[in-house]
Order: C-alpha cells, then sequence, then structure tokens
C-alpha cells in the first residue's frame, strides 16, 4: 500500500483527500504546515506529497525546495495541489522540485491518475 503524505492548512481539503486516498488504497499522512510535511517527510518517507501552496510560515514553494534538495527525500514525488493557476506558479514549482501541479478544486479522478503516474503504478 503506497503511503501518501498530504501538506494542507485547510481542514476541508485535507478530509475530502484522504477520503478519497483511503477509497483508493492509500494510507495517509497528514501535516498542516509546510515545516511539519518536511519534517513528517524525513521520518516517515512517504511514497507521495500532496503540497498547498498557501500556508501560514513555510509556503508549499519552500517546503517542495527543501524536500528536493535534501538528500533523504529527493526520490519522493511532490505534486503541487493548490489554488494557484497561473504558468508561473507551474513554472516555479517545477523549478522547487514538483513532480506535477493540480489546481483546486481538483477531481477525484484526476488525483488518483497523477498519484498513479507519479508512482508509476
Amino acid at each position: 500500500m503506497a503511503r501518501v503524505l498530504i501538506v494542507d492548512d485547510s481542514q476541508t481539503e485535507m478530509q475530502k483527500l484522504t477520503g478519497w486516498l483511503q477509497q483508493h488504497g492509500y494510507e495517509v499522512l497528514k501535516a498542516e504546515t509546510g515545516a511539519d510535511g518536511v519534517a513528517l517527510a524525513r521520518q516517515e518517507k512517504p511514497d507521495a506529497v500532496l503540497m498547498d501552496i498557501v500556508m501560514p510560515g513555510m509556503n508549499g514553494f519552500q517546503a517542495t525546495r527543501q524536500l528536493s534538495k535534501d538528500p533523504e527525500t529527493c526520490a519522493i514525488p511532490v505534486i503541487m495541489v493548490t489554488t494557484k493557476d497561473q504558468d508561473t506558479d507551474r513554472i516555479w514549482a517545477t523549478r522547487q522540485g514538483a513532480r506535477d501541479f493540480l489546481t483546486k478544486p481538483v477531481e477525484e479522478h484526476a488525483l488518483i491518475a497523477k498519484l498513479a503516474e507519479v508512482l508509476g503504478t
């Protein structure tokens, strides 16, 4: 069973994504801040990370950059899941190390398909 870390400060979004992932057989880890997400990723080594961008403190760009630069976590694919939908956001996310990008409100089938793609399943 693949383990997916959700990093998002919205409880509503966290519940929705958790429900979908669990229905599709994923184990879910959760963090509400970028800093907590980085720490949990380092500790638990999830198979993938779903990262929001706009969060208090360390934002998703900063957290993704930390994960992609760390030898212990650089192989973990990060998918940005955010309301930010400008081309510049997508480019910046890629430059920080994100593997892919989904815009909220994300649809269940798109999320599951993207996860399967980055996990090679």
